[in-house]
């Protein structure tokens, strides 16, 4: 067994035991991606120097007795949305081509402040707009389980340079699924936290009311190891919560004999067969733990989709008004401002990019806004109170993840609808704000299937104990792509 084939807590524990450096923890990493990404394409960047110093920099502290930090000597990777000093920056686009930050956001700062190694910048779909990785202005990710398919996105990049073992763990954002099903699709456990839990200073803005930032491991115990590192209150995010920050990594350990884990039929109803019986056999494994399953009902979440595309859309629109060539990024010359300002556009940004402006852009005209954005606000507010109603009877409740396992690159470029499905049983989590989590619960035609878990705001723990006994009593987990 290699250093690569650990997950991140072994790593974590092996470095500060001394029984490994960080620096040979981050050649190994190093090497593993000089061999096998140039197949793959998880990562823009490499950071090869800045690495290496940064593992030196850890053994250097333990070698004088000090606390590096809880990730110390950890190979991490970035999502390209997360703003880092003196490392470009592009969230996937050629807009943002070539830019070099001046400072680092929050995530990055505090994944440095506990010691982690960063190395380098992950592939995503532009501006995170996407299920497939295939919006990416810099070419797709393939998924480690079988090349010829997707890894998920728009996080695809991170879940699979963490399925492929490019990197320990990894940090996402999830505006409508995007940590939660890549993470289904490369059998890798993925969490999006509460919204608030984890600042988003210094993160590229797709949705802002939407976005959050989570983590990416093999298990639920690496994710709780990132965690406890980037969340907490900052004071340069104002929808940051000022909620102390649990022990997440004890609440792995918790049982949960007793626990009530919702379940909502019809959307197991959704799934073909196959798909199916793989997470009732998870929600049944569940029951074998102690926990006790209870139907619940989520009837307006049916209508997520509809309310999230326009809310995301309209807040895109709103965001994505900064990059108009005048301060940073691309600049494509024009006779005049506006002629400037739609040239820019039109080359810098992608196909996808410019469908959701303009449906965003369409939605809050006057005439419009009551008709569409207020009225999907007003969804998201049943939806949200749907949620608080069923965590009145429940802990915690158990849906899959995904509708169906990774398909082939290219099978729905030509079909945005289809494409935009896949988020179906992820969006709900996301329009009422509340923690998510992927864990891999079986494989159908070889490929990896994911259980979803969610709990009330601020109930990571719950979600962490859950996934801790699940996974302590299933291996779906520790299985690795073929070589």
């Amino acid at each position: 067994m290699t250093i690569t084939d650990g997950g991140l807590a072994e790593v974590a524990q092996a470095i500060r035991a001394r029984q490994v450096s960080a620096a040979e923890v981050t050649d190994a990493y190093l090497a593993r991606i000089a061999a096998i990404d140039g197949t793959l394409k998880c990562f823009y960047r490499v950071d090869e120097a800045g690495a290496r110093a940064q593992a030196r920099a850890v053994d250097e502290r333990l070698a004088r007795g000090e606390d590096p930090g809880l990730l110390a000597g950890v190979p991490v990777g970035l999502k390209d949305l997360f703003v880092t000093e003196g490392l470009e920056t592009t969230a996937g686009s050629k807009i943002l081509e070539g830019w070099i930050p001046p400072y680092d956001g929050t995530p990055s700062k505090k994944l440095k402040q506990a010691g982690a190694v960063l190395v380098g910048k992950l592939s995503m779909d532009e501006f995170a707009m996407g299920s497939s990785n295939e919006n990416s202005a810099y070419g797709p990710v393939r998924n480690p389980w079988d090349t010829t398919r997707v890894p998920g996105g728009s996080s695809g990049g991170s879940a699979a340079a963490v399925a492929a073992g490019l990197v320990a763990g990894a940090l996402g954002t999830d505006t409508g699924g995007s940590i939660r099903q890549p993470a289904a699709l490369t059998g890798t456990t993925g969490l999006k936290p509460t919204y608030g839990r984890v600042s988003r200073y210094g993160v590229v803005a797709f949705a802002s009311s939407l976005d959050q930032v989570g983590p990416f491991g093999r298990s639920a115990l690496d994710c709780a190891y990132l965690l406890q590192a980037i969340a907490g209150h900052d004071a340069h995010d104002a929808t940051s919560l000022g909620s102390p920050v649990p022990d997440y990594l004890a609440a792995c350990a918790r049982p949960i004999d007793g626990l009530r884990v919702g379940i909502v039929r019809s959307w197991v109803a959704k799934l073909d067969r196959e798909l199916a019986a793989l997470v009732e056999e998870a929600f049944n494994t569940l029951e074998r733990l102690g926990a006790r399953l209870v139907d619940v009902t989520l009837p307006t979440s049916e209508h997520g989709i509809a309310a999230y595309y326009i809310i995301a859309t309209a807040e895109a629109s709103s965001n994505l008004a900064r990059y108009d060539g005048v301060r940073y990024g691309l600049r494509v010359p024009g006779e005049n401002l506006n002629a400037m300002y739609a040239r820019t556009r039109s080359a810098g940004f992608g196909d996808e990019v410019k469908r959701r402006i303009m449906l965003g852009t369409y939605a809050l005209r006057s005439g419009y806004y009551d008709a569409y954005y207020l009225r999907a606000q007003k969804v998201r507010t049943l939806i949200r109170n749907e949620f608080a109603r069923a965590f009145g009877a429940v802990d915690v409740i158990a849906t899959p993840t995904a509708p169906s396992v990774a398909f082939k690159l290219g099978e729905k470029t030509d079909d945005p609808l289809a494409m935009y499905l896949n988020d179906v049983f992820t969006i709900p989590c996301n329009l009422a704000g509340i923690p998510g989590m992927s864990v891999p619960c079986g494989f159908s035609q070889s490929l990896p299937v994911g259980l979803q878990l969610l709990g009330p705001a601020l109930g990571e723990e719950t979600l962490f104990a859950v996934a801790g006994a699940y996974q302590r009593a299933t291996d779906w987990h520790t299985r690795r792509p073929p070589a």
